[in-house]
């Protein structure tokens, strides 16, 4: 089936699913980032968002000194476009208005977009809109027509990193600005780790093995977990294997069952849950509410838009600090990003002389728009030379009063750039499954082949 097809029935089914009166999260999981209602970010309000709904149909874009966005999640990515509006007005446009038009989550405007295509007529859509990392690409490839390119746009790329300008830089041309930073960091509670005889400094740059022995220990004295995560959508293989520089696709079909480090990466997770070292969570909501919030834990490795969830429980502040991640052998630092989102001209924009010049003079690399996102809605820029401001140099005192927002973009830096696929999310689903089915006592290999199966099937994949 040819992938144009494919997103067309997932539309359908999307539509009949709203119909039917079922709720908004998305299947890209529970990050800010990502889109789902299960947001690890904290809502912060969102009252400078118009909360207009941009499913009534007509012509949704401006002309003059305005412009219309669509944007989900009012706590967060909400609060980065206001800050960049504002920064703007002030700065450059006092005649500019930005219209933030609030989605449910990010599933709404991905519905949209390929029912305006399926109608070929784009007067529906807004100026600029709000678009998940993850799927940007398949929609680019479906419909270019819906799209207007940035690659003439006044900003220095060579500024931001190269992962994240990976997901919507597609055949060498721009289509995209970056918003938010989706750099994975691995939290530590350093008190714990201090009971057990060990720093912040022997958790970086090791292996997984040597995780695990450290893990089983703090367990064995604190009966706290090393790690945790969301079993059902289960995003550590995803994560582990990109700071290997290994992806789960290879030249657009699925690479598990001969992917080494892959096979190797599914065998230490379930040897981590059955040490006591992760807790895999039935749900989104165990994992964050739970495991994390419930103060189950002495690790914690996702998205930095974890931090919110983490910063839940008041009574641990100070006790923790950030790392980057393990590695199969060790002997250097991993790197990783999970979620993220970025913004993009749509082919209705009336006005894309002034679009690219407010994405520009912003999110292209405004200290002052990175600045009052991160401190109004806790949005980390992927922008390097914005990393290096006041705001970001300051310790946070829940992190051990260290500057831990700079050193995210210092790591984000150094995330290695891997084969990204649309089917990111069916992949996560089939391989999530396949651990559960291993800890229960299946073969590893057989399991693996039956989620791969299933994957080139649901691609269409003879």
């Amino acid at each position: 089936m040819k992938r144009k097809a494919v997103s067309m029935l997932l539309a359908v089914s999307m539509v009949a699913a709203m119909m039917a009166g079922c709720g908004s999260s998305s299947d890209s999981g529970g990050n800010s980032s990502g889109g789902g209602d299960s947001s690890g970010s904290e809502d912060k309000g969102g009252d400078d968002a118009s909360g207009g709904d941009s499913s009534e149909g007509g012509d949704t874009s401006s002309g003059g000194n305005k412009l219309t966005v669509w944007a989900w999640d009012a706590g967060f990515n909400i609060q980065a476009i206001q800050a960049a509006a504002d920064d703007y007005k002030a700065n450059v446009n006092p005649d500019f208005e930005l219209e933030i038009i609030e989605q449910s989550g990010s599933q709404d405007i991905e519905q949209q977009i390929t029912l305006a295509a399926s109608s070929g007529k784009y007067d529906t859509l807004p100026d600029i809109t709000l678009f998940q990392d993850h799927w940007i690409q398949s929609y680019v490839s479906d419909y270019p027509d819906a799209w207007n390119p940035v690659g003439d746009i006044d900003i220095d790329w060579t500024d931001f990193s190269e992962e994240k300008l990976s997901y919507s830089t597609i055949d060498g041309t721009h289509y995209g600005v970056p918003v938010d930073n989706g750099t994975v960091i691995f939290a530590y509670r350093v008190d714990l780790l201090d009971e057990c005889g060990y720093t912040i400094d022997d958790m970086t740059g090791i292996s997984w093995d040597e995780f695990i022995k450290i893990g089983e220990e703090v367990y064995a004295k604190t009966g706290k977990y090393l790690l945790c995560m969301d079993g059902d959508g289960n995003d550590l293989i995803y994560m582990m294997l990109q700071a290997e520089g290994e992806s789960q696709f290879k030249d657009g079909v699925p690479n598990i069952t001969g992917n080494d480090k892959l096979v190797k990466i599914v065998d230490l997770i379930v040897e981590m849950a059955q040490k006591n070292v992760c807790y895999l969570a039935n749900s989104w909501s165990d994992y964050t509410d739970q495991v994390i919030a419930g103060d189950m834990v002495a690790g914690v490795m996702n998205g930095n838009w974890i931090i919110p969830t983490i910063q839940k429980v008041a009574e641990n502040k100070g006790k923790w600090e950030i790392t980057s991640l393990p590695t199969i052998d060790g002997g250097k630092e991993g790197y990783a990003s999970n979620g993220g989102s970025s913004l993009y001209i749509t082919a209705n924009c009336q006005n894309v002389d002034l679009a690219k010049d407010f994405l520009a003079k912003t999110f292209g690399g405004s200290t002052a728009t990175y600045d009052e996102a991160l401190t109004k809605g806790g949005v980390i820029t992927t922008c390097i030379s914005a990393g290096e401001s006041d705001v970001y140099q300051q310790g946070v005192e829940y992190f051990n009063d260290t500057p831990i927002y700079a050193k995210i973009v210092e790591m984000g830096a150094n995330v290695p750039v891997i084969e990204q696929s649309s089917y990111h999310y069916t992949c996560r689903t089939q391989l999530a499954a396949a651990v559960i089915n291993i800890q229960n006592g299946g073969d590893t290999m057989t399991e693996l082949k039956t989620a791969e199966d299933q994957l080139k099937f649901e691609m269409g994949i003879q």
